[in-house]
């Protein structure tokens, strides 16, 4: 079973920290594959991450919804 942030990162939630300029999010072009990549981005570097390291990030950095900087809202 999914956990709630596992879902919504699988369901195109954008999780990060304004402030500190780091983000997790799956890639649209990710969305809906069985085992989907995910980004993480860092002071403008982006890395390929899996889910179970994407959820990770999330719980360590305590990253929340947020609005991207360049990607934008991801709740439309």
């Amino acid at each position: 079973m999914l956990t709630m942030t596992e879902a919504a990162l699988y369901n195109g939630t954008i999780y990060g920290d304004n402030i500190n300029a780091e983000y997790v999010y799956i890639p649209a072009s990710e969305i809906g594959m069985e085992t989907p990549l995910c980004i993480f981005e860092k002071n403008g570097e982006r890395l390929d991450v899996s889910v179970g390291k994407a959820l990770d990030i999330v719980r360590k950095l305590s990253l929340k919804p947020v609005v991207h900087p360049r990607l934008g809202d991801s709740s439309c």
